[in-house]
């Protein structure tokens, strides 16, 4: 790995909330697109790990000879992407992640809490259901909370992904004490293109 994308990796890290460790659970997704955009919104906000459960993305992504084309900062070349039997064993899922961590759904369910008002674990799984689909009621009702993005109509999965890992850093920062741009962090995560500033203004005083 080289010390660029370390670095970058480094200074994404700060801007989580401390000891943190995030992974994100696709059940059964059917679209190697989205699993793509997934990684790559993993690698923006700085997950842990990915887990996905099914067969689905697999066969696709075996028939249609790509995985991840959508995934163009190449995220998974640093964060695992991990297939896993399923979500619904609560005892044997809960040993595969570190001590505390806190099950999270993600999914339009009835009761479920708005991301607005919701305060994100330290340690944590968010699970989001298939595309074509949801999370199944055993895994909602072993969860420790369920939430949904308030939204007229649903987004797609990945959108809904990088929404989530959004407003966790949003809320995180607010928390902590990033109150100024990071240019550094900018200057790493830009396209080698983008080279505009901020113009410095410059109050004029009246005598």
């Amino acid at each position: 790995m080289s010390k660029l994308l370390l670095s970058t990796i480094a200074l994404g890290k700060q801007l989580q909330v401390e000891n943190s460790y995030v992974t994100i659970g696709l059940t059964n997704p059917k679209s190697p697109s989205n699993v793509g955009s997934v990684m790559r919104a993993a690698g923006c906000y700085s997950v842990d790990q990915v887990m996905f459960t099914g067969q689905r993305y697999a066969n696709a992504a075996k028939y249609n000879g790509i995985k991840h084309n959508t995934d163009t900062k190449k995220a998974r070349d640093k964060i695992p992407l991990t297939p896993t039997e399923c979500f619904e064993n609560i005892e044997v899922l809960r040993s595969s992640l570190p001590d505390n961590t806190k099950i999270v759904c993600v999914d339009l369910i009835e009761g479920a809490t708005p991301l607005p008002h919701f305060q994100h674990p330290e340690q944590v799984l968010y699970i989001f259901g298939p595309e074509d689909g949801t999370i199944s009621q055993t895994v909602i009702d072993n969860a420790d909370a369920v939430v949904y993005v308030p939204t007229v109509g649903c987004m797609n999965l990945a959108a809904s992904v990088n929404v989530l890992l959004y407003d966790r850093l949003a809320k995180s920062v607010i928390n902590n004490t990033l109150n100024e741009s990071n240019n550094e962090l900018i200057k790493k995560s830009r396209d080698t293109n983008n080279k505009v500033k901020v113009k410095i203004r410059v109050e004029n005083e009246e005598g």
